[in-house]
């Protein structure tokens, strides 16, 4: 595994997710938020669209940048306040539903990429073999 691959699995969940948001706003907005905050309107769309189309550039970028140590461990402090934020509004603020355990996921995963490729590129810095 090379810190190449780890940033780009880091992107995934961006294109992916953010990509399903932009192609199909009102599927997203029925199965991740509570019915009572639904309004499967064309602005609800429009916004949700909008959402993922940020998510899909920032994937580009992630995928497309020459990420560094310091990149990959300010990355992974950057996440962190999106577990607050799933937890919130699942459990506190009931806005979203069961399915943000997709964005939890992926959140996840992205954090452990993170530390992982920050990790490697600092044995790679120091000389030390990369696993």
């Amino acid at each position: 595994m090379t810190p190449l691959i780890l940033q780009r699995l880091i992107a995934l969940p961006y294109l992916i997710l953010g990509g399903w948001c932009l192609l199909a706003p009102h599927m997203v907005e029925r199965l991740t938020l509570n019915p009572a905050y639904q309004h499967l309107s064309a602005t609800s769309s429009l916004l949700i669209g909008c959402f993922g189309a940020q998510a899909v550039l920032g994937g580009l970028f992630i995928w497309f940048s020459r990420w560094t140590r310091t990149t990959f461990g300010v990355y992974a402090i950057a996440l962190l306040p999106f577990f607050g934020f799933n937890y919130w509004f699942v459990y506190e603020v009931p806005i979203f539903n069961r399915w943000m355990a997709l964005d939890f996921v992926s959140n996840a995963a992205m954090l452990g990429l993170s530390l992982w490729g920050w990790r490697m590129m600092g044995r790679s810095e120091t000389g030390a073999p990369v696993s």
